[in-house]
């Protein structure tokens, strides 16, 4: 599909905002910038932590390219800004962004359809009482993961060895975050799968299998190291990468996205069975990030990929 950039008119790419993530937006934000001038896009840096969004409307932007990572940029509020301002926007609208952002009522969503997660509890901040967070254990087993259900980028995230350590993972979690989610740690593959488009037409891009070192894929590891292996193609028979994509295109569908996603797996070793850990709806566009990596095995380069988002961006109603 060819696009008109001159038809695209003047572009806002929202970058950095106020969240645990900026740093990541910036990059993101820069990269996505970058590649849109490079195809003749009329297209301009736009921080709302440092401006306010009416100022979209003042100076005649007539779309937006969401590069914000975390809160106020990944949980539904800046979509909402935009929907009240009528400025098409990329990505999941309202309500797709809110839930998603929200592991916990991610994993609610997709337990109701059937979708396979781990195991999980959640422990609001009058719940964190030492004889309640040190009972986690015989619930879920160990190891378990912890992490703050609103933070995305491996931010305040734990794996919990032993009883020992279960304090201090949830209290590190709860630094970010009004409640804790406790999670059934699934060993196995570490899997990630973009998806393009909407309802019907929404099509899943190649699988990436993630091998990092000790299997430490954590904030570090994710953008700014190179340590860091991404196998794609992903190495898996074709029919279970198939299953996969099916999976998470109907994670996708259930959360209401559109525009673009990313989900994160695990694949367990023991049965090769698939479990949705999350969905991304603002996925990361740095030169780490794991959408154009995939996309390229596609044969979709950087540029097409933010072109064609772009072209795409839409409002809710």
């Amino acid at each position: 599909m060819s696009i008109d950039v001159k038809a695209l008119g003047k572009v806002a790419v929202l970058m950095g905002g106020d969240s645990a993530e900026r740093e990541v937006s910036l990059m993101s934000g820069g990269g996505v910038l970058a590649a849109l001038q490079s195809q003749g896009v009329d297209a301009q840096a736009f921080d709302p932590s440092q401006r306010e969004l009416v100022e979209l409307k003042r100076e005649g932007f007539a779309r937006c390219f969401i590069a914000l990572h975390g809160r106020h940029g990944e949980d539904g509020t800046v979509q909402g800004a935009l929907e009240l301002l009528r400025i098409p926007y990329t990505g999941s609208g309202v309500m797709a962004s809110a839930i998603a952002m929200d592991k916990v009522m991610t994993k609610r969503v997709w337990l109701a359809e059937g979708l396979p997660t781990p195991r999980y509890v959640t422990l609001r901040r009058d719940q964190l009482a030492r004889e309640r967070v040190v009972a986690i254990p015989d619930e879920l087993g160990l190891p378990l993961i912890v992490k703050p259900p609103h933070e995305g980028s491996s931010i305040g995230v734990s794996k919990v060895m032993g009883y020992s350590q279960m304090q201090d993972a949830v209290a590190l979690a709860a630094q970010y975050d009004t409640e804790v989610l406790c999670e059934e740690f699934i060993a196995g593959d570490e899997l990630t799968c973009p998806v393009l488009g909407e309802g019907d037409s929404a099509r899943a891009l190649p699988v990436i299998k993630i091998v990092a070192p000790e299997g430490a894929y954590d904030y570090q590891n994710k953008y700014f190291t190179d340590v860091t292996q991404y196998l794609v193609p992903s190495g898996l028979p074709a029919a279970l990468e198939a299953e996969i994509q099916d999976l998470v295109v109907r994670a996708y569908r259930t959360l209401g996205c559109r525009g673009w996603g990313r989900a994160d797996l695990m694949l367990r070793a023991s049965d090769g069975k698939p479990f949705l850990l999350e969905m991304n709806t603002s996925p990361g566009m740095t030169g780490h990030s794991l959408v154009p990596m995939s996309a390229k095995a596609a044969g979709m380069s950087y540029e097409q990929l933010c072109l064609h988002l772009l072209a795409h961006a839409a409002l809710d109603h």
